[in-house]
């Protein structure tokens, strides 16, 4: 008697890589069953993935506290430092000079709080439904301010020759970085949530002018029309930025000809 004959591989199969197959499955099952084991005793319950949002949200929160802290002993030296220029300057006319001299660069330093007519621009997110939907083909993406829109919005303001800007209560000078975290604003050692208000002192035709022709905020414009974001310039006779208030962050400096 002969052993029965195994039976025909499938149609588009080789006896080599069923049989291969067939050993793999309980090496994957394996495998499996102990990345969710170990998973479930690492997690206890918990969602392994909101550890990172919640660290940089209590970073976030602390280091405002310490810069708000910093800040506050910073104005107080700052006013002990000029006190005690004043007081040199008195007595020494090289001091005197050297005063007078940076007192003249102040103004286009941002140095100085100014006022005059201009513009308000407020950027902000798409309202919420009432039932918490997106807009029709948007993502959650699409209906928040990005740093790119704020930052399109203002270099296109002094693109038309602003004499000052401010985004909220922030003076912005020639090394103010804007940067957000998902749709907060981190914008010199302080945060902020939208409505995002951007102030300037400056011709208000020229600053429209610049808004419309900026390619960049055309793209924020689209996306305003599509997805219900909130983008308004309003004039105003009487527009006020305050003077920047934190160190110059400078590593290496010349004086300017003349």
């Amino acid at each position: 008697m002969t052993a029965p004959e195994p039976p025909a591989p499938a149609p588009g199969t080789s006896p080599g890589r069923r049989t291969a197959w067939g050993a793999l499955v309980p090496v994957v099952a394996l495998a499996a069953g102990l990345l969710f084991a170990t998973s479930g005793q690492t997690a206890q319950g918990s969602d392994l993935r909101a550890g990172d949002v919640t660290e940089l949200s209590g970073l976030i929160a602390e280091r405002t506290e310490v810069n708000a802290a910093l800040e506050a002993q910073l104005e107080d030296l700052q006013e002990q430092a000029q006190a005690l220029t004043d007081q040199a300057a008195t007595r020494d006319g090289a001091v005197a000079a050297a005063q007078t001299a940076g007192q003249r660069g102040e103004v286009s330093a941002g140095l100085v709080g100014l006022r005059g007519r201009g513009v308000e621009i407020t950027l902000d997110d798409a309202p919420r439904r009432p039932d918490g939907s997106l807009p029709v083909g948007a993502r959650p993406d699409d209906v928040v301010i990005h740093q790119s829109d704020v930052q399109a919005v203002v270099n296109a303001v002094w693109a038309a020759g602003a004499d000052g800007v401010a985004i909220m209560d922030q003076r912005l000078i020639a090394t103010s970085a804007v940067r957000c975290v998902g749709n907060v604003l981190l914008l010199q050692g302080r945060t902020y949530s939208p409505p995002f208000v951007v102030t300037a002192i400056g011709d208000p035709a020229a600053i429209r002018a610049q808004l419309a022709a900026s390619p960049q905020v055309a793209v924020f414009e689209q996306a305003v029309e599509d997805f219900g974001l909130g983008f308004a310039v309003r004039e105003r006779p009487d527009v006020v930025v305050p003077a920047y208030g934190r160190p110059l962050d400078m590593a290496y400096a010349t004086a300017a000809d003349g």
